[in-house]
């Protein structure tokens, strides 16, 4: 059964080494540099939850989770405002295949509905448009396009 840990300094490593294939590296951040993403929303009065997932004892991939916007976010999309996002999701190349992301996606949604940084109406993402199957996982738990970008990726969003 998945759940999610936060990321802290005892499994900081292994969620930093965990790597998406070759061709899949423009779809998503390493998580190092997630990581160093959610800092900085903090510190600029922002709200970022990055999550190590696992399988157990073992990681098999990240997640990261925000609220609103940083004070430093000046192109932020409007839906950003007041709203949650999904701003990270990867399973690690060796576990792909095997069902993991799919069942990834229920985490974060439950950890949403805890309303952590209180309620909103929405939960967002974006994905590049080339990420079939990004797009495709996103759909079958319910997020649509909302014909906005954030930069170059699509937005899709889902009605908590």
């Amino acid at each position: 059964m998945l759940q999610l840990k936060k990321v802290t300094h005892e499994n900081l490593e292994d969620i930093i080494n965990l790597r998406v294939l070759r061709e899949q590296e423009s779809f998503v951040a390493p998580n190092d540099y997630s990581i160093m993403e959610a800092y900085i929303a903090i510190a600029g009065n922002g709200h970022a939850f990055p999550f190590g997932i696992y399988d157990g004892e073992t990681p098999v991939g990240f997640l990261m989770i925000g609220y609103g916007v940083d004070d430093d976010w000046e192109d932020a999309p409007q839906i950003a405002y007041g709203n949650y996002n999904l701003w990270r999701l990867m399973i690690d190349h060796r576990f792909q295949r095997r069902g993991y992301g799919k069942q990834a996606m229920a985490l974060p949604l439950n950890f949403i509905r805890s309303l952590p940084c209180g309620p909103a109406e929405w939960c967002w993402l974006s994905y590049e448009p080339e990420n079939a199957v990004a797009k495709k996982l996103y759909a079958s738990f319910g997020f649509t396009e909302t014909g906005e970008w954030d930069g170059d990726e699509i937005i899709a969003a889902f009605k908590l």
